[in-house]
């Protein structure tokens, strides 16, 4: 994956932090999902980008048949083991999102959780809308951190940008015009949205863990680099933010539209 001219991504690299330190999609998310009317028990499932498995593991746990994609064998590895540390069954497939190899009006609900970005949008919609079932959802939605003000998750992101000036992801916070707009660009109908802004607490350690599995530092800098960061990181962290655990502020923001 690539974000401008001179920023490259391996997440295979972040394996490992990704799986134990960075949260998943909550309970309640699921529970908001299931409210919807876009999951039941029994759905077969698509999960693009699937990563770890965070939203895999969730739809599986309650009752799903789920299909997991990832271009990083890595990153799929971990989920692996997290699946059976769950007592869950999950396909992996190695696979772009925009080219999934999976055959036509297959699923019932195409996920893709804090990934679409990464993609073209227009041929991950036009692929979604191919391997879904005619009345399946395409459901779109992202668990980010806020960068308020001077928090602490704004001096991690200054610290990045120090680290990796290639790095232009900063002062991000998530929204889901986007994705509203590639849901309606793409034919889905009945499309709807909802976001939620709370805390989750990361010890100091986490909260290295989740940097370090980050785009702009596992994913994208060399060991040395990443150990480099991650003392600086820990000194910041110790000095001026030293509450432990921190209460780090993050948005969910999810989309969906039916294929009609």
């Amino acid at each position: 994956m690539t974000v401008g001219l001179n920023f490259k991504t391996d997440w295979n690299h972040a394996a490992a932090d990704y799986a134990k330190h960075r949260a998943g999609f909550p309970d309640w998310f699921f529970d908001r999902v299931d409210e919807a009317g876009l999951f039941r028990k029994g759905s077969s499932v698509l999960d693009l980008a699937t990563g770890t498995g965070t939203l895999a593991r969730g739809f599986a746990k309650r009752g799903g048949h789920v299909t997991g994609l990832d271009i990083a064998p890595g990153m799929m590895e971990e989920a692996k083991v997290l699946a059976d540390a769950d007592g869950v069954s999950i396909d992996f497939v190695v696979a772009k999102a925009e080219a999934t190899g999976q055959p036509e009006n297959t699923f019932d609900l195409v996920s893709a959780g804090t990934c679409w970005f990464w993609f073209d949008g227009a041929l991950a919609a036009a692929e979604a809308r191919r391997v879904l079932k005619p009345g399946g959802y395409l459901l779109i939605c992202m668990l980010g951190w806020l960068p308020l003000g001077s928090n602490v998750v704004a001096a991690t992101e200054r610290l990045i940008e120090q680290h990796n000036p290639a790095w232009k992801l900063g002062s991000y916070e998530p929204g889901g015009v986007r994705y509203m707009r590639d849901l309606a660009l793409g034919g889905f109908e009945d499309r709807e949205s909802f976001s939620v802004d709370y805390d989750i607490n990361y010890s100091h350690e986490a909260w290295r863990g989740r940097i370090r599995a980050s785009a702009g530092v596992g994913a994208s800098l060399g060991p040395e680099a990443v150990a480099a960061f991650d003392a600086e990181h820990a000194a910041m962290l110790a000095r001026d933010f030293p509450m432990d655990p921190i209460p780090v502020p993050h948005r969910i923001v999810a989309a969906w539209g039916r294929k009609g």
